[in-house]
């Protein structure tokens, strides 16, 4: 009887260890992410698995600094960033690990993916060329041709410190050479219509102004304008029109939202099914809609407000990880001809 009863108290005990193992499964998120609409995506993860995130929210660099110098002992699970250069940033800093999964592999394209699993992109940023209706008849068509003489003091463009120009440059690098690069970004130089400054929306608001007639800007800057009341923007976006480089050619350059797994995940099955959570349809069609970016995964379709600019071929001759690669070329060059 006693013995009975000590097995049952056992039994019991198991039991409830088990079940405060599965109340306190997390994962635990550093993201440069800043939308507020990101925790619905997390709370429905939360949903569907009962694992709860904890999420962490800062500049990607002072994130992968953190990263470092926690380092065995860091609590990260899941490393998110705006941009696939700052995923280089990471991966020079070690603080990542690969991450391998069918589900993702199958369902991000291969140009999308770091060759070794480090990261994945989870949705796409169109760098795309803005213009003044009113003022150019005929707007640039590529990237190469922002270089053109024809446009001289016609261009607003951020600061070569911008990680999206470096990963822009580095797809230049990429798919045209160093010495192509190098004399494009001259030219680009040659015909900006002011010194570099400002973010994105920055350099759209330079069009309304009349203070520039081109524009250099990833798309979901420009769509805010429409869906949301933007300062200095919104009041003459009518007048700005786009076009979708490289169409002809290799396609729109696009960046990444991207995600990896920490290298010293605490909670590794739980940051993999988080990662492969990100490529579901429901966080995919969130991620669209939400803040006006493109899916990573090609099956899902954008609707509403995102679907505004219509179709476009994106660049899939340039793997994304040629970003990283490429990116210390890309700042030389830029220090090289003075983009400020």
């Amino acid at each position: 009887m006693l013995h009975s009863l000590t097995a049952r108290l056992a039994a019991a005990t198991s039991l409830i260890a088990l079940a405060g193992t599965a109340m306190a499964a997390e994962v635990n998120v550093y993201s440069s992410r800043h939308y507020d609409s990101d925790q619905a995506l997390y709370d429905q993860f939360t949903e569907e698995t009962g694992i709860t995130v904890n999420r962490i929210e800062g500049k990607a660099d002072e994130l992968i600094a953190r990263l470092e110098a926690e380092g065995d002992n860091s609590p990260a699970d899941v490393f998110i960033t705006v941009d696939a250069g700052r995923m280089a940033r990471a991966e020079e800093a070690e603080v990542l690990q690969a991450h391998a999964s069918e589900t993702i592999n199958g369902a991000v394209p291969e140009y999308l993916r770091h060759p070794d699993d480090l990261w994945f992109g989870i949705s796409q940023r169109a760098r795309i060329i803005f213009y003044a209706k009113d003022r150019v008849e005929t707007p640039p068509q590529t990237y190469e041709a922002l270089a053109d003489p024809a446009y001289e003091g016609q261009v607003c463009i951020r600061s070569s410190s911008n990680v999206y120009n470096q990963s822009l440059l580095a797809s230049i690098i990429e798919a045209d050479g160093a010495e192509a690069a190098k004399e494009w970004a001259t030219g680009v130089v040659g015909n900006m219509a002011r010194a570099p400054q400002g973010g994105d929306t920055d350099q759209l608001r330079g069009i309304v102004s009349g203070e520039c007639d081109i524009a250099v800007a990833n798309h979901y800057y420009f769509l805010r304008g429409f869906e949301e009341e933007v300062e200095g923007l919104t009041s003459g976006i009518d007048n700005i029109g786009w076009v979708w480089p490289n169409q002809d050619g290799r396609g729109a350059h696009v960046n990444l939202t991207a995600a990896g797994m920490a290298k010293s995940s605490p909670n590794p099955e739980e940051a993999k099914a988080l990662l492969e959570f990100l490529v579901s349809d429901f966080a995919q069609q969130h991620l669209a809609n939400q803040n006006y970016e493109y899916p990573a995964v090609e099956s899902v379709e954008v609707d509403g407000a995102t679907s505004r600019l219509g179709d476009f071929e994106a660049d899939s001759t340039t793997p994304t990880a040629a970003f990283s690669a490429n990116a210390k070329d890309a700042q030389a060059i830029f220090n090289e001809v003075n983009w400020q």
